[in-house]
Parts: C-alpha cells; sequence; structure tokens
C-alpha cells in the first residue's frame, strides 16, 4: 500500500530538444546498479565492459564515498567487442571466484558490450558450466545500458534482480508473513544517503523493530575504519543468508517511488505486504512513516521522536521568514527532485526551474510548473531566465552557479568537491531541520531586501567617513 503524499498539481514535462548532453547531470544505469552491489555484504561488482567505462565510475565512487571501492572489469579489447565478449565474461567471473571468493559477484552491463548485443545471461550459463566448483558464489547479472535510464533506473533494476535470483519464493523456503514480529524488510532508494539510512534503522529500532535493509549502504559505505589493511570485496551490507529469511518478516517499507519494481518483486515472492513512500522529508512525509511504524509495531511513538517533530515544527517557524518566496533552481533524479521540490513548496518557496535527466512517472510529484528533461545547460539557463536565487544540485552544478552568481546547495550524486556529502542526513524530522536551517542561512547570505544604513550629509563627518557618507 502506498501512504498519501501531499496534493501536487501535476508539472508540464518539457521532453528534451538537444541532440547532446551539455555539463551532463545524469549518472549512468551502470553506476545506480553498482551502487545497489556495494551494498550488499562480501559482493564484488564485475562491471562488463571496456576497462575505461568501469574506471570513469569508479573515480566518481571514490571521490564522492572517500573509500577504496571494490569493483572489477571485465576489460574488453577491440577484438572482444567485435567478435563477441562472452569468454571474457567466464574468465572474469573465474578469475574473481578463485582469487577473492566473493559471497556475491554482481554483473552490470554497460553501453558498450549492450550495443555489441551481449546476451549476458548465456554467458552467465556458459560460466555455470565451465566452473561448477564455484556453484555457491552468488551472481546476479543485470541489463543497465547507461545510455538508457539514470542512477535511480539501474539502482532498481539490480536491486530487483537481487530479489529475483537471491530471495526465495514463500512455498520453496517455507516462510511465512509476520513470523518474525519485529522484523521489518526496509527496500532504501537511491536518493537515500549513508546518514539517511543510519538515522531511518535507528527510527525502526526506537519501535522495537528489526530492519532487514536492502541494500544496507550505511553498513558497508559508512566511512568505518576496517580491521584487515585492504579488501577486494564489500566489508558489510545486507548478508545474503539474512535474504532467505526476508518472507519472515511482518511489513516492507519502500522509501522511493524508483524502487517499484524491485518492491512489487519481493511482494510477489514473499507475500509480505509492504508500505511505500516517495520520501521522507518534510512533516507531512515523516507523519505518515511514523504512523505506519507504530502501527507495525503495536508501540506507542517514542518521546524522543515527538520531540524531534516539535523542534521541526519551530525550525518551520524560524525558516519560513527567509524561505517564503524564494526562487530555487533544482536539478537531480526523480525521487530527489520530487522531494527538495515538496518541501520548498511547503515553506512557501517557489521551484522556478527544475530539471530531471529522464523522465520517470515519479516526475508528476514534483513541486513546479514544469520539468525539464535535460542537463545542466538547461537548469542554468531556466534559472538565469526565471530568476532563480540558489541553485540545489550536486557538485557538477558549481560552475554554472559561479556563472549565475548565485550560492550552491549540493544534493545528489556525485559530491567530489566536498567531504562528508554522502554522510549528510536529508531524511527525518531532524534531517528536514537541518536542511531548511541551511537553506534559510544561505537565501539570508544574499542581503535580499536589506535597508541600506542612511548616513546624512548635514552630519560632520570624520574626515575618514566623508567619502562613504557622499557615496
Amino acid at each position: 500500500m502506498s501512504t498519501p503524499g501531499p496534493r501536487i498539481r501535476p508539472p508540464e514535462i518539457v521532453k528534451r530538444e538537444k541532440a547532446l548532453a551539455v555539463s551532463p547531470l545524469k549518472a549512468s544505469s551502470t553506476l545506480g546498479a553498482t551502487l545497489a552491489f556495494l551494498g550488499m555484504d562480501r559482493s564484488l561488482p564485475m562491471l562488463h565492459g571496456s576497462q575505461g567505462c568501469t574506471a570513469f565510475g569508479k573515480i566518481f565512487f571514490i571521490q564522492h564515498f572517500r573509500e577504496p571501492m571494490p569493483m572489477q572489469t571485465t576489460a574488453l579489447d577491440q577484438v572482444s567487442t567485435i567478435m563477441g565478449s562472452d569468454d571474457a565474461v567466464v574468465e572474469g567471473l573465474a578469475t574473481i571466484a578463485a582469487k577473492h571468493a566473493p559471497a556475491l559477484i554482481g554483473l552490470p552491463t554497460t553501453g558498450l558490450t549492450e550495443t555489441q548485443g551481449t546476451d549476458i545471461e548465456r554467458a552467465l550459463a556458459m560460466f555455470r558450466t565451465q566452473h561448477p566448483e564455484y556453484d555457491h558464489i552468488a551472481v546476479v547479472p543485470v541489463s543497465t545500458p547507461d545510455y538508457a535510464g539514470s542512477l535511480e533506473s539501474g539502482f532498481n533494476a539490480a536491486l530487483e534482480a537481487i530479489i529475483e535470483r537471491l530471495v526465495p519464493t514463500a512455498n520453496a523456503a517455507g516462510t511465512r508473513p509476520g513470523r518474525r514480529q519485529r522484523q521489518v524488510n526496509l527496500l532504501a532508494g537511491a536518493h537515500l544517503t549513508v546518514g539517511d539510512i543510519e538515522h531511518i534503522k535507528d527510527l525502526l529500532e526506537r519501535f522495537r523493530l528489526r530492519p532487514l535493509v536492502l541494500p544496507d549502504l550505511s553498513d558497508s559505505l559508512d566511512g568505518h575504519l576496517a580491521d584487515t589493511d585492504f579488501s577486494a570485496v564489500t566489508i558489510g551490507g545486507t548478508r545474503l543468508d539474512e535474504l532467505r529469511h526476508a518472507g519472515d518478516s511482518v511489513a516492507t517499507l519502500v522509501i522511493g517511488s524508483s524502487l517499484a519494481g524491485a518492491a512489487d518483486a519481493l511482494a510477489r515472492r514473499t507475500g509480505v505486504p509492504d508500505y511505500r513512500f516517495a520520501h521522507l522529508m518534510g512533516i507531512e512525509a515523516m507523519d505518515g512513516f511514523i504512523t505506519t511504524l507504530a502501527e507495525i509495531s503495536a508501540e506507542p511513538v517514542p518521546g524522543r521522536i515527538t520531540r524531534q517533530r516539535s523542534q521541526l515544527q519551530d525550525a518551520m517557524l524560524d525558516a519560513h521568514f527567509a524561505l517564503g518566496q524564494a526562487r530555487f533552481a533544482v536539478a537531480a533524479d526523480a525521487d530527489l527532485l520530487a522531494a527538495i521540490t515538496q518541501l520548498l513548496a511547503g515553506m512557501g518557496a517557489e521551484t522556478v526551474a527544475a530539471v530531471a535527466p529522464t523522465n520517470s512517472p515519479t516526475l508528476q510529484q514534483v513541486a513546479a510548473r514544469a520539468v525539464k528533461i535535460g542537463d545542466l545547460e538547461d537548469l542554468e539557463q531556466a534559472a538565469r531566465a526565471n530568476g532563480a536565487e540558489v541553485l540545489i544540485t550536486n557538485s557538477h552544478g558549481l560552475h554554472s552557479a559561479e556563472r549565475l552568481g548565485i550560492p550552491l546547495l549540493r544534493a545528489g550524486f556525485p559530491q567530489f568537491d566536498l567531504v562528508g556529502g554522502c554522510q549528510r542526513q536529508w531524511a527525518g524530522y531532524s534531517g528536514t531541520r537541518a536542511t531548511l536551517f541551511e537553506l534559510a542561512n544561505i537565501v539570508l547570505g544574499l542581503g535580499k531586501g536589506e535597508i541600506q544604513a542612511y548616513r546624512s550629509t548635514l552630519k560632520q563627518w570624520p574626515a575618514g567617513e566623508r567619502g562613504s557618507a557622499a557615496a
């Protein structure tokens, strides 16, 4: 079931007109799938494509999370790209399995191999036939051409593939919804940061619920120091043995409209009832989430959460003087774009320019008059034409903000010029409160509407102040 969101008049969707992207906004679906695999314990994604495809994405992940990234590639050359790449997949899987013994190998495709016409399922079948000694290692292939979709769609595709291959059906596993009365499945969308997931897990635990997070980036990419100096696989994340008991959970919580496919797959295989939330930013969205937790757990709302809600209410009163009628330009994937624009609209601010990298049903929830399917050049042009005062997007928007002469609030992926951006908490009462404070301070820093000090020309000023008085 889905919780009702705020009443938003659907925006006009303005489709792309350019034949190319200038200052691209989109992160590829291949990277989205890789991100999902990085949230699984002892996982090692192997991108099926050229070495450069993996290296380029790996740089983004390292810069964003400030951590070494366990990623491999089939490293196709010119001959294998043209003549066929099945042997490269078999060889790569066998090498990784023998050398690193991961629990899971993620196998997302790239635009190169999809254009070549690879059959990733056939290649996996060849590997299983030739190397039965590695049958205990899970391999999850997923088709994610980087010329289609975005980070969110690739993340959902990988999560759906993980569920279809690793979560047993209720009949096969003998699971029964509600057998584990305190266990709750949590599907965490790509727009959630590590800090967001940690906070959501803490909220569930306050209701005496045990979260089974899929995927759990807060356990694998939270920036902790490991006992070992180096690991070729992920350290932390969702364990594969936990997935066998997903069908025993009392409920499934889905955060992010982009996860509809994965949520449908989990419900179909387990029969566990789910509750779907577009996002967890703003008091209305959080009220629905907390009410659901109270119903599932049959526990009263803890006093600490009630206090956080009252703190957010006070922050909304404090911030609305600055944010009322402020003009924002926002560019992000659909889930994050909808969350931010709805929060701004609730504070009386206006989103005068909204840009998304790809079209999605979630864009109907964006609180703006129109949403442009485009890039950061489109955002810059719309922001200039509509008089935007603040820019909200990822770190690639820095140069646009400088040319426009307005401040930038970094949100989304990647954030390569900011330490700790991946740890920032946006969700929850406390996360929304911190976001409102930062937005209000940014707008106050613009100095708009301030009355300059008046200096009378009739007053006898000291010699050093006459110039300023005359000015």
